[in-house]
């Protein structure tokens, strides 16, 4: 297996605008789609550090009023 340092990885993204990684080489998952941003392990974690600020899903953020992060 390769080490987990050199592998790519893919940000995706679910409807509820949660985020993950995912090793690139795999298919995306059910549910979830690709975010646009492809790199390494830590590379990947510091963008979703970036973009999500919201940790709550879409839906409550909706319920609550707040949709706007």
């Amino acid at each position: 297996m390769a080490d987990a340092i050199t592998l790519t990885w893919t940000v995706l993204v679910n409807s509820e605008q949660q985020y993950g990684l995912h090793p690139a080489e795999l298919p995306v998952p059910m549910g979830w789609q690709d975010a646009g941003y492809t790199g390494t392990e830590e590379d990947c974690m510091l963008h979703v550090d970036a973009v999500w600020t919201d940790m709550r899903p879409l839906s409550l953020r909706e319920a609550l009023g707040s949709s706007v992060a």
